[in-house]
């Protein structure tokens, strides 16, 4: 208080203040310059959150910034960066909005709709993909939307887009995605018990391939929560706040938003603070080289199940809910 008091009364000299105050002008000197530096510091600290915003698009807040600071070595409270972005007017642009829902179950009901993934934690990619469908306004009218995204690493694997919500559009989104990753043999594909789904063209279309399918029970939207999140973080930094004349604009604004930015940059607090492609990229290595490592010993199959030697391995590195 007293150096303040002094720096802002230049009516006398540092020297009288200084014997005024019984204080020495080297410590008020100091007082300056340590002051100066935690300037230097915040302005530096306000740069690097605003190239981070920015990137992101205005779309991470808060607690996502703090996480990319520390894991590059920062120093990052979250009351510190909550008051630095105030300060510069940077607000992340999520905020809620109601949904209706797509899904019409009303033929899907009975014991022949299981769920495979309650209460299951997926290690490996690509073991288990969700699908979803959602709808998206442009000035000609709706868009329907429907995406295939691995559980694990959070990939968009495959999409699809239509004017009308048919089982033609699940079916192309499944054949974007099974084209690009090959999806194996056992592999299950949890979505909703919407009409689409639950077709006889898509449910044999699976069977062809060896997926098995899995159903979220009635009313409990949380069982596709993978699905959902996706979409919310879809519409809230993509769509919401933005206005699109065609369907043709408002579908090429979602794919370079999906493979552009969600897949390739867009970092996950639960991945580790990376992308999607990147956790997918460094968990398939880890997984190679656990392999080649436990075939060398002769002990990588374990009670028949080789989730079991995956899981064994790389737990303590993946999310506790994938």
């Amino acid at each position: 208080m007293i150096y303040e008091f002094i720096e802002t009364h230049e009516e006398y000299s540092v020297a009288k203040w200084a014997s005024y105050f019984r204080i020495s002008r080297a410590g008020y000197y100091e007082y300056l310059n340590r002051r100066k530096e935690r300037q230097k510091k915040r302005d530096a600290d306000k740069a690097k959150i605003k190239e981070i915003f920015d990137k992101s698009h205005g779309t991470y807040g808060v607690e996502r910034i703090c996480g990319i600071l520390r894991k590059s070595g920062e120093k990052a409270s979250y009351k510190r960066i909550r008051k630095l972005m105030k300060e510069m007017g940077l607000e992340s642009v999520h905020n809620m909005h109601k949904t209706r829902s797509l899904t019409d179950s009303r033929k899907a009901r009975g014991t022949g709709f299981p769920n495979l993934v309650r209460g299951k934690t997926y290690i490996k990619p690509l073991t288990a993909v969700c699908s979803d469908i959602t709808y998206l306004k442009c000035e000609e009218g709706w868009l329907y939307y429907c995406m295939v995204k691995d559980i694990v690493s959070g990939m968009i694997l495959g999409t699809a887009t239509s004017p009308r919500m048919t089982k033609e559009l699940v079916i192309k989104a499944f054949l974007n995605a099974q084209g690009r990753y090959g999806l194996a043999k056992g592999t299950i594909f949890h979505s909703d018990r919407g009409s689409q789904y639950t077709s006889k063209e898509f449910m044999d279309l699976l069977r062809r391939y060896g997926i098995r399918q899995s159903f979220s029970r009635i009313g409990r939207p949380g069982d596709n929560a993978w699905a959902e999140s996706f979409f919310a973080t879809l519409k809230k930094e993509c769509i919401h706040f933005k206005q699109f004349q065609t369907r043709e604009e408002l579908t090429a604004a979602v794919f370079g938003w999906t493979e552009g930015f969600y897949n390739t940059g867009r970092v996950q607090a639960r991945l580790g603070y990376v992308s999607p492609n990147t956790y997918y990229a460094t968990l398939e290595k880890r997984i190679e080289k656990t392999f080649e490592k436990q075939k060398e010993n002769n002990d990588y199959w374990i009670n028949g199940n080789v989730n079991v030697l995956i899981k064994a391995t790389l737990l303590t590195n993946c999310p506790e809910k994938c």
